[in-house]
């Protein structure tokens, strides 16, 4: 025991000199809100090219809306060791940036460091590229894919660059997957179809099969015999084909696609080029954080990323220590408050939530995050206590529709309050339900939103759309394994409802 007190002890410690050493930049633009400790022309470089990164991807795709009301909040870590550390907990790990949709939002880290690449595009840009792709996908295609094709488009648009006439260069070689592409072993082309990336055991058959991804789709894209073909596939999926019978359907014999893309392979391979210039983006702003917020920042981060097994009782220590410090900072109350009530339930100390809630609310009365965990809080407390009534609930709604009112655009206190009703053992009303709606809209690519969102369809006998949903979840690489159950239970409860009838009679 007093090692591992020890050990938590000097976690506890580092995590407060990285604290002092912070001095954390915050940059805006119309889609991104972007941490970085490095210097502000560096930033607001980086914060610039991602901007237009962003325009390139509608206009390429077709979406129309400009900017983002829920913007995507991203973390630029020194180097790649950095990263690795975070999401892994060893700094010798491949990994050198993440996306992850949490419930309480979507958010990507990437990192500064651009050694190593002798042509093509920065290492650090293609990176933050790939992960931004993955957000923009699920957020503008909310189909079903298969975990090639999610993988693929990452990695074919995180090629993306802009020439001298600020023209975007679209599929430029990935050359951060020659090696694996040329020298390790090949994964045939029909593997490569039906495989889930996270079974894969060894780094060289994750660099495998990210390189193949990549060539299959920029073969799909570019090569004119199979013009169309990717876009048959995909919808042959969504139409309810099973996924190899899609693929011969599309590509026709899978032995001739994988000698195709070995021939695709040794060719110069060409880009396309936008016929205008995307505008460098003028609407940017670089600010320094106060020193609460900067301080806080690492530990927000440990703790929005923790894995199973991470010490979460040293992270928030660490806050607790910071809020001595910082006693007039409400968003230093709201991460140790947020720290705590993520604990196990035989650890956390909701007294100690509340109190720390309610130095949030002192300080700032509208926090809207605060507000939402206060509701949360007080809803859990109604049902530890095993009162269901309405006013008991209609009170504890109130901090969560002050969130609401406060930040329009923030999904959580529309997915919060529609939940409520369910845990309070009651149907949500109409209102909830229009919430959840909204909450979906701003937020497609929360998986948590959209399997509520897919079971209020369902329970309204929208089935199609409702089992839409939920394949477009199952196929996702990151979730597929957790969420085939939930796409099981629908698939009964629409048979229940009609018998086995595929059609929907309330759509």
């Amino acid at each position: 025991m007093i090692r591992i007190l020890a050990a938590a002890a000097a976690m506890a410690a580092a995590l407060i000199a990285t604290v002092a050493e912070a001095r954390w930049l915050r940059a805006e633009t119309d889609s991104f809100i972007i941490y970085s400790e490095g210097n502000e022309k560096s930033l607001r470089e980086f914060a610039s090219t991602l901007q237009r990164f962003d325009v390139a991807l509608r206009l390429l795709l077709e979406v129309k809306e400009q900017g983002e009301s829920n913007r995507l909040p991203i973390y630029l870590l020194a180097s790649t060791g950095e990263v690795a550390k975070l999401y892994t907990g060893s700094r010798s790990s491949s990994f050198v940036g993440f996306y992850r949709t949490e419930r309480d939002g979507s958010f990507a880290v990437s990192h500064r460091e651009n050694g190593g690449r002798s042509r093509g595009t920065s290492a650090s840009q293609e990176t933050l590229f790939h992960e931004y792709a993955h957000h923009f996908m699920k957020r503008y295609r909310t189909g079903a894919y298969p975990a090639w094709i999610i993988e693929g488009f990452a990695e074919y648009y995180s090629t993306i660059d802009f020439d001298r006439d600020g023209r975007a260069l679209i599929g430029k070689p990935a050359y951060g997957r020659q090696y694996g592409l040329v020298q390790l072993p090949q994964i045939p082309v029909e593997t490569l179809l039906a495989t889930d990336p996270h079974s894969l055991k060894t780094v060289g058959q994750v660099d495998v099969y990210y390189g193949r991804a990549w060539l299959l789709t920029h073969m799909l894209f570019h090569d004119a015999p199979r013009e169309g073909q990717l876009v048959a596939y995909a919808r042959a999926i969504n139409a309810g084909t099973e996924a190899g019978q899609a693929a011969r359907q599309a590509f026709g014999d899978l032995d001739q696609l994988d000698k195709d893309l070995a021939a695709y392979l040794r060719r110069p391979l060409n880009y396309r080029i936008t016929k205008d210039a995307i505008p460098v983006p003028t609407n940017i702003s670089v600010t320094a954080l106060p020193p609460g917020e900067d301080a806080v920042i690492p530990l927000r981060l440990a703790r929005l990323s923790a894995r199973p097994g991470d010490d979460s009782l040293a992270v928030r220590d660490s806050l607790l220590g910071l809020t001595k410090a910082h006693a007039g900072d409400a968003a230093v109350w709201f991460e140790y408050a947020a720290a705590e009530w993520a604990l196990d339930k035989d650890a956390r100390d909701l007294a100690a939530v509340r109190s720390a809630l309610d130095r949030v609310i002192a300080i700032k009365p509208d926090h809207v995050r605060g507000n939402v965990l206060l509701g949360e809080l007080s809803m859990h407390e109604l049902d530890m206590k095993g009162d269901y009534s309405d006013a008991s609930w209609q009170k504890a709604r109130e901090p969560v529709a002050l969130a609401n009112r406060t930040d329009p655009d923030d999904p959580l206190p529309l997915y919060v309050y529609f939940q409520s009703f369910i845990d309070q053992g009651k149907i949500p009303p109409d209102i909830a339900i229009q919430g959840l709606e909204q909450a979906f809209r701003l937020a497609p690519e929360n998986i948590e939103m959209r399997v509520a969102h897919a079971f209020a369809l369902a329970n309204r006998g929208q089935f199609t759309s409702a089992i839409r949903l939920a394949q477009s979840i199952a196929f996702d690489p990151h979730m597929g394994a957790q969420a085939r159950p939930l796409l099981e239970q629908l698939l009964r409860m629409r048979d229940q409802r009609y018998g086995g009838r595929s059609t929907d009679a309330a759509e």
